[in-house]
């Protein structure tokens, strides 16, 4: 056996709710004799200190008195990395996760076997035996999105809900969607048909305010201040303005131009500022002050999140959904998360964030702050990915590694630390149409030994189709594959290190 395959036996595989996690090529024996759950780490979070101004409206818009929202946010502290170990161990029989109760005291953690559910008590968690996992019912509404029209609108909006097992449809025409839907292909029991009359619309404005302007009176706002190389900029949504277009910042200085936007399908861009406009690792909190950015962690469905725009400030709410699909009058955005805080238009492109992690930036919604809304967010990983952005954060951005991997039309930039694993694009995967050269490139700094692994989605598993081990830092991988399902695995045999990661892949 070479070192290469000894050593992927044993590296913990992360993963996120909408991946699907499995054992890479070699792993297999490794697997059988270890603990299915690795032991539990129960130690309470750090002291929290709340951002600025997060309490205060975690009690408003949640209804919660200050006891309850200090006990929420250190709730979803402490279950955080238990639902991450969980969810790793558990692999292909994940159901998703999600937190329960007004101080989110309780993690509910789904799977597709009874045998799981002893590890999964004993790890603080409660769990419930469910028929499909979330990949099963990610691929199913993947289906739908294809099948559902856009014209006439049959459906406004599409996700799976983890709670109930099924993916769900909103429809204003429910007779008509049960119709489409039973005529897509796809395991009807497993689809839910709701009425709805939730029309989400991009959130536009025509009025002025503590924002960015696009040409003369469009105005949006800034999401997260990134940086790409040593060019400072912005994110925000795409709708907001298409790529050459001009903006101006609050105060009706000269500030940048779109380099980047994708809107519909997608619905977000980003903005290259001049030398008078610094990014800055911070959120406006709407009272005069800011919550500080710290990372881009992921959090947890039912987890407290809250959102900054330049119309309504600051509110807060919960995580309802992820990977929700909506259709707006100019298209359909997929990838969206789906939450119960409320925004208005001129919100666009603002701040998501979950205490100091950097969620993504408002796409749109329907409702408003007076009543109540339903938002939508562009999860931030994918616009970093897509852009090959880094986003600027209280712990530095790391130095960009420069390198042999460029003129990719796909490039991401992370760390990975000593003995771990990451996948790209984005923890997630890309789709390849048709069969040709799929292209990966993997380069890190001096001193460390990365590998790389392409792996093609088979209806059940992800095999690795192609690898790369060599004993530096610096792995290409060039394979010839049919259409499908891929995604590259990048692993570190020993160090640590920010990399840079390339693809091309067959439209």
């Amino acid at each position: 056996m070479s070192r290469r395959h000894a050593f992927t036996t044993g590296y913990v595989l992360a993963i996120t709710a909408l991946t699907l996690a499995a054992v890479p090529a070699g792993a297999e024996r490794r697997a059988a004799v270890q603990m299915v759950f690795p032991p539990a780490v129960m130690t309470a979070p750090a002291a929290l200190r709340p951002p600025p101004g997060m309490l205060e409206a975690l009690q408003r818009d949640l209804r919660l008195s200050r006891a309850q929202a200090e006990a929420r946010l250190l709730n979803e502290a402490r279950l955080v990395p238990i639902e991450a170990q969980i969810r790793e161990a558990l692999g292909s029989r994940f159901g998703g996760s999600w937190l329960r109760g007004s101080s989110a005291h309780t993690l509910v953690v789904a799977t597709t076997s009874a045998a799981d559910i002893p590890q999964i008590l004993a790890m603080g968690a409660q769990t419930e035996v469910v028929t499909r996992s979330l990949a099963e019912l990610v691929a199913i509404k993947e289906k739908l999105d294809q099948t559902l029209p856009a014209r006439p609108l049959v459906s406004g909006v599409r996700y799976v809900d983890v709670k109930r097992n099924k993916v769900v449809v909103l429809a204003p025409q429910p007779d008509e969607t049960q119709n489409v839907v039973e005529s897509a292909d796809v395991e009807t029991d497993a689809v839910l048909v709701l009425p709805s009359t939730e029309v989400p619309l991009p959130l536009y404005d025509l009025v002025g305010g503590n924002a960015y302007y696009i040409g003369v009176t469009s105005r949006c706002s800034i999401g997260f201040p990134v940086l790409k190389g040593t060019q400072n900029g912005f994110v925000s949504a795409g709708h907001c303005g298409k790529k050459g277009d001009t903006t101006t910042g609050f105060n009706r200085v000269a500030q940048g131009v779109f380099q980047g936007s994708s809107f519909p399908i997608n619905d977000y861009a980003w903005v290259a500022v001049n030398a008078d406009w610094t990014s800055q690792p911070s959120v406006d909190n709407g009272d005069g002050g800011t919550v500080p950015v710290a990372g881009a962690r992921v959090a947890i469905e039912g987890a407290s999140v809250c959102r900054s725009g330049s119309t309504t400030d600051w509110h807060c709410g919960v995580i309802q959904q992820r990977d929700a699909s909506v259709t707006y009058p100019q298209g359909k955005v997929l990838g969206l998360t789906r939450t119960n805080v409320c925004a208005e238009p001129g919100d666009s492109g603002g701040s998501f964030i979950s205490v100091d992690q950097a969620q993504g930036v408002t796409s749109g919604g329907s409702g408003d702050c007076s009543s109540g809304g339903t938002t939508y967010f562009q999860p931030i990983g994918e616009i970093l990915t897509a852009y090959g952005l880094s986003l600027k954060t209280t712990g530095g951005t790391p130095p960009p590694v420069t390198g042999a991997c460029t003129g990719y039309p796909n490039t991401a930039s992370a760390t990975l630390a000593n003995g771990r694993s990451a996948y790209q694009p984005n923890n997630l995967y890309y789709r390849s149409t048709s069969g040709g050269v799929h292209s990966g490139c993997l380069d890190a700094n001096a001193g460390v030994d990365f590998d790389l692994y392409l792996q093609k989605w088979d209806g059940s598993t992800w095999p690795t189709v192609a690898t790369s081990e060599g004993t530096g830092p610096d792995e290409k991988i060039v394979y010839t594959g049919t259409a499908g399902y891929y995604r590259y695995q990048v692993v570190s045999y020993s160090g640590s290190s920010p990399y840079t990661f390339g693809y091309r892949a067959p439209s």
